[in-house]
């Protein structure tokens, strides 16, 4: 069984400024991506299997024009890509959810989701995590989740 905990990071300036480029630029790829789904969606509807052969630019198609991309967390990027993809499972699935929307500034919620390869994040001590990008942040334990 995994268990989980919420910490309350307290980052320094440029750890904070990491954090908003890597929440703008989740934003921009799941918008980019959306959007690139969207227009094959609207050329493919009435055929469903060409829809299904369709190829979907993926976070590191974006990588070549946006170099700035490569600034944060490459996970965090491929989350934004999954957290799409499930959407659109969601929208096949029951109509009534509805289309995936674009993510705005101002009215979604600023997150991203990051994984853990090799160690990428760790506690260090009770006070100090570290995460990808971010090297060592400060921490203080939030709570414990089921």
């Amino acid at each position: 069984m995994n268990k989980a905990f919420k910490y309350r990071i307290d980052p320094s300036v440029e750890q904070e400024s990491l954090i908003n480029k890597t929440f703008g630029c989740v934003r921009f790829i799941y918008n980019r991506m959306l959007a690139n789904r969207k227009e094959i969606y609207e050329q493919c509807k009435d055929d469903k299997e060409s829809l299904k052969q369709q190829r979907y630019l993926l976070p590191a198609d974006f990588k070549k024009e946006f170099k700035w991309l490569k600034e944060v967390d490459s996970l965090a990027l491929v989350n934004a890509q999954l957290n799409l993809q499930a959407a659109y499972r969601n929208f096949f699935r029951d109509k009534s959810v509805g289309f995936p929307q674009f993510k705005s500034k101002h009215r979604d919620k600023l997150s991203y989701t990051t994984n853990n390869q090799g160690g990428t994040i760790r506690l260090i001590d009770n006070k100090t995590l570290r995460l990808p990008k971010l090297k060592d942040v400060r921490i203080k334990l939030h709570r414990s989740l089921p």
